[in-house]
């Protein structure tokens, strides 16, 4: 594989800001695509994102901004999706070039809404993708951190070990640290889980359970997304590793997760839209629920996955969040 290879991050969020940022430490030039063009000239004049770590200051020289998905698209090899599950499908309508020849990452924690695939099959059902072109970025690691320059870990995981190598190899520095994984799907469901166990967690903290509750319900998690991820792809996998315990870890606790925040303003008695408006973020976590129900209802092993059919159920249901996660307690040990 070459040396001189080129790079596109695809959103404009916290997350994408993040990555570019973890890129510059090693490439001379990252091609960034958002459609916000107030955000693209605010960059360009002020060197930082105006809505997204804005305490994280760019070298403007390495960029190549535009609005143009094609343009960042056709000028890279590697492109980078960290543009919410949720807008992925119509973002994707604007191509006019082919992804056959890309190496494709995805930063997504989520299902697409319209395909109820995760990232990497969507890219492959749809767009021809091979699937050793296909790789995910994933933690545990918040956004926020990597702006503050906190040692940080990522795990990166494609079939082809190859590019997995490279991708981690442009994404480390002093305070990002990298390992690599085959188990591409495993990891990519582990990282939409994760948001609606966080969100679970926020209902729990929202309601006023303590932290004796939320170790057995963090523990319960990541025995429920065991038995999802065995369920749906079957292989040898240390669901303790960090891409799957430590992202769960993190994504429930820390202050900086927006799906335990959107999770606890719901257990605190905000309506799920209401709830959205307020946070202005989106919480992947709120659509994942759905899809991940949808997949277990499917498999017929509903009875297995108690934590994420409460959050279905106070979410999708308008179940009263107070009675279900009663009904829950009695489920968990």
């Amino acid at each position: 594989m070459k040396n001189d290879i080129n790079f596109a991050v695809l959103g404009g969020g916290s997350w994408a800001t993040a990555i570019v940022k973890m890129l510059t430490e090693n490439a001379d030039i990252v091609q960034w695509y958002m459609r916000n063009t107030d955000a693209i000239d605010h960059i360009k004049n002020h060197r930082h994102n105006p809505k997204y770590l804005s305490s994280v200051e760019f070298k403007t020289e390495q960029l190549k901004l535009t609005d143009d998905i094609n343009t960042a698209i056709s000028n890279a090899d590697v492109l980078i999706f960290a543009i919410p599950s949720a807008f992925l499908n119509s973002e994707l309508k604007q191509l006019t070039v082919s992804l056959k020849d890309k190496i494709i990452f995805s930063a997504i924690k989520g299902i697409v809404p319209e395909s109820g695939l995760i990232v990497g099959e969507h890219f492959n059902e749809h767009y021809q993708v091979p699937f050793e072109n296909i790789g995910v970025i994933t933690g545990p690691c918040h956004a926020e951190e990597v702006a503050l320059e906190r040692l940080s870990y990522l795990t990166i995981a494609c079939a082809d070990t190859e590019k997995a190598e490279l991708v981690a190899k442009h994404l480390s520095s002093d305070y990002i640290k990298t390992k690599i994984s085959d188990d591409i799907i495993g990891t990519e469901y582990a990282a939409m889980l994760k948001n609606i166990y966080a969100i679970a967690a926020g209902i729990a903290h929202g309601l006023g359970y303590g932290d004796n509750f939320q170790s057995v319900l963090m523990s319960n998690a990541i025995r429920e997304m065991k038995r999802f991820i065995k369920q749906v792809h079957k292989m040898k996998r240390n669901i303790n590793n960090s891409a799957y315990l430590g992202d769960l870890l993190v994504t429930g606790y820390s202050i900086f997760s927006r799906n335990r925040m959107f999770g606890n303003m719901i257990g605190k008695g905000y309506t799920v839209k209401s709830a959205m408006m307020e946070m202005k973020m989106v919480a992947e976590g709120y659509y994942a629920t759905k899809s991940a129900y949808l997949i277990i209802t499917k498999h017929k092993k509903e009875s297995k996955t108690p934590i994420l059919n409460a959050v279905y159920d106070v979410l999708y249901e308008d179940k009263n969040p107070k009675r279900v996660f009663k009904e829950l307690t009695d489920k968990l040990d």
